[in-house]
């Protein structure tokens, strides 16, 4: 007997609601979109549909596994805690522990719930993530703008009329930092209502293709075309804001050195393009501007992002239905109430600041390598791949040798896991709840839903009693409750705030009444009772049970504008010139006029993988999902280029299958983010191995103020295979 049972897909930004048909052994025999999710409608991707797949996968960790030397060997659960508890103790200073957080905990409750619990108890600073190989500049120009670095705008897809994107590719990516399930239906929909789509991108991607118009520009140069057309909007009066910013004055002024003329020289972006984008963007009934990984990962990452909300303010778009809005997540809370800063603490060998917690991953190396007090000899990773996906990945690999004790919470023995003492591995994706705290909160429609686990656990704890143990064993508080200190916390703070919902009211009332089969599913059922729709706010009724009895999810309206209700800023107004942003300008200016590299490399994204981690699933691999280097024929022929090529950097170099295409614009090269598995224990991801485009990138290379890696606009030199060339 088979049997249908629905949740959300946790492989992507996207948040699709997925159905899904089991055998009586608990084995997916099919999996479909959900037609009924009132926010994707069906929509699915390969990825949605090789969850099965993934979830069974053969090479997935089961039990625990401890290194003996060069052996593994599966050990119990209370055996390898006790590793971890052994290892842990033989530290004498916190100081010299570090924590890695991959890119999937973004996609786990466990994750979002319990990774900061255990790195207070582990009581270090030294904190890394994969948003420092991505997302941090958007974090850091929000920080700075609005006061709350998760106050990030997203673009109202379903109702502007107007949308320019830069460096972004959402028909392979899904969305990123802009939730919204099928988001090639929502770009088809912004056309076919007579809306327009531009993409500004080094590569003609699937997303430029669909759009109106696509304008190549050279990669890291588009904090130079956002201020040409600043510019523009200053000198020709077409500025028209929508409410009272701070720092105009001094955005015209910064301006004034970013013509369009000499602008173009430096992005390859023709003058008379780069006004009559700002006139079109300024004509607009509405409009947005969205700019993405692209623009992130670029030498001036946090400027880009902050210029692109510079044009969201300066057309009135800002805050504005069809412009660029705040969603309201389930779960958001009161959230800070003093002003953001960076730079709270600087890493300990390269002085870099510090943002939102965390130190750059580009400079975890020299934090392992480097000799003194504070040196890092302990290291958690929890679902991630820095050997991978950071920058200099192989100097990374040879530091994580140095290490005293690492520990990773991982379902794979992957290029990074093999390196440490303990895995610990998570259970299937089907035995864990999933609710999207993080994705939900820049959702371009209002929405919420929980996935309760599909089949029963076995005799492993869930990931998240695995971090919840892990946080305990470092507080030396082992046998704790984490979930009832949180939940106790939490309660004890919300009856003491003055306007609360529960303002006055008895703690243990309240902790009574909460549902839940788990600590985290009562702390998810706290929250959303707590929250802007919960039955605690006094504004709703929403809670753990109202979404059980709601499995497709609830559809909680289009985004209403809300600015004024987020802003954190020391003034109570939007910072369109935040004074760490001006300085970073110069920094832009000085380098106006410098000659661009004869050939720079980037990334690029693939429909059918998330960064490294879907790489052994074999419907997955192959056809467009392949570690090609995509080239210019031009380029082609100039060079005297067949079949594959030598591509060398000052980091190093590899030997990569050629993949002409006049998609990319001469000059530029891209190699696909998260390959290299040669010699893997993953067999489908060893027989497709690739190689990994991080053995060129370079870890001094940082955007300044935000520390987030630099992966394109690389400079690289290209020959054929068995020519010796100096770089």
């Amino acid at each position: 007997m088979t049997s249908t049972v629905h949740r959300t897909c946790p492989l992507c930004e996207a948040v699709c609601g997925l159905t899904l048909t089991l055998d009586e052994g608990g084995h997916v025999t099919s999996v479909r979109g959900d037609r009924d999710d009132p926010f994707s409608k069906g929509f699915i991707c390969p990825k949605g549909a090789s969850l099965g797949r993934l979830d069974e996968d053969p090479d997935r960790l089961r039990r625990p596994v401890v290194r003996e030397g060069e052996q593994w060997r599966e050990v119990g659960w209370d055996e390898a805690f006790a590793a971890v508890r052994e290892g842990l103790g033989r530290v004498t200073d916190r100081g010299s522990v570090a924590v890695y957080l991959g890119n999937p905990n973004a996609h786990t409750m466990a994750g979002a719930l319990y990774a900061g619990p255990l790195i207070r108890a582990l009581g270090t600073r030294n904190v890394f993530s994969a948003s420092t190989a991505d997302q941090m500049p958007k974090h850091v120009s929000s920080g700075l703008m609005f006061g709350s670095p998760m106050a990030v705008p997203v673009p109202d897809l379903d109702r502007t009329d107007h949308l320019l994107m830069l460096g972004a590719n959402p028909l392979e990516s899904n969305g990123s930092l802009c939730t919204a399930p099928d988001f090639p239906g929502r770009l088809k929909a912004l056309r076919g209502r007579g809306g327009r789509l531009v993409v500004v991108d080094p590569r003609r991607t699937r997303t430029a293709a669909l759009a109106d118009e696509h304008v190549f520009i050279r990669p890291g140069t588009d904090a130079y075309l956002l201020f040409g057309m600043v510019h523009t909007l200053f000198a020709e009066d077409l500025v028209t804001l929508g409410r009272e910013v701070n720092g105009l004055d001094e955005v015209r002024e910064a301006a004034k050195h970013f013509p369009p003329e000499a602008v173009a020289r430096r992005t390859g972006v023709p003058a008379a393009v780069i006004e009559r984008l700002a006139r079109e963007l300024a004509a607009a009934r509405t409009a947005a501007v969205y700019a993405r990984i692209g623009t992130c990962t670029a030498e001036f990452g946090t400027l880009a992002q902050w210029l692109v909300d510079v044009l969201n303010a300066l057309t009135g778009n800002l805050d504005r239905p069809g412009g660029a809005m705040f969603p309201k997540p389930a779960t958001e809370s009161g959230g800070r109430r003093r002003p953001y800063a960076t730079g709270r603490w600087r890493s300990r060998v390269r002085g870099l600041p510090e943002a939102n917690g965390e130190l750059p991953v580009a400079t975890l190396a020299d934090e392992i390598e480097t000799p003194g007090e504070g040196q890092i000899r302990f290291l958690l990773t929890v679902a991630g791949n820095p050997v991978l996906s950071a920058p200099h990945g192989a100097r990374l690999d040879a530091a994580f040798e140095r290490l005293d004790f690492m520990v990773s919470v991982d379902p794979y023995l992957n290029e990074t896991t093999r390196h440490a003492n303990v895995i610990l591995p998570p259970p299937r994706v089907l035995q864990s709840g999933h609710y999207d705290f993080a994705l939900l909160g820049f959702a371009v429609r209002n929405y919420a839903r929980y996935s309760p686990p599909l089949l029963p656990m076995d005799d492993r704890p869930s990931e998240s009693q695995i971090l919840a143990r892990l946080a305990m064993i470092a507080s030396g508080m082992e046998g704790g409750d984490l979930d009832a200190f949180v939940i106790d916390e939490t309660l004890r703070k919300a009856v003491q705030t003055p306007g609360s919902g529960v303002e006055g009211r008895d703690p243990a009332e309240l902790r009574a009444a909460l549902d839940g089969r788990d600590g985290g599913e009562r702390r998810l059922d706290l929250m959303l009772r707590l929250g802007p729709y919960g039955e605690w706010s006094g504004k709703g009724d929403l809670s753990l049970r109202t979404l059980l009895d709601h499995p497709h999810g609830l559809d909680l309206g289009p985004l209403e504008p809300r600015l004024d209700e987020l802003l954190r800023t020391a003034s109570g107004l939007v910072e369109l010139a935040p004074p760490q942003l001006l300085e970073d300008v110069e920094r832009l200016r000085a380098k106006l006029e410098e000659e661009a590299p004869e050939m720079v490399l980037i990334g690029r994204r693939h429909l059918r993988s998330n960064n490294s981690w879907m790489h052994n699933v074999g419907p997955l691999v192959g056809g467009s999902n392949t570690c090609t280097l995509q080239i210019n024929p031009a380029d082609v022929a100039r060079l005297g280029l067949s079949g594959e090529a030598v591509v060398r950097s000052a980091k190093g170099q590899l030997t990569v299958p050629l993949e002409p295409t006049d998609t990319i614009m001469p000059g530029v090269v891209s190699l696909p983010h998260g390959w290299g598995h040669a010699g893997s224990a993953q067999r489908v991801a060893a027989a497709h191995a690739g190689v990994s485009v991080n053995d060129l990138t370079d870890e001094s290379a940082v955007d300044a103020p935000s520390g987030n890696a630099v992966f394109n606009g690389v400079p690289v030199t290209i020959s054929p295979t068995g020519v010796i060339t100096a770089h």
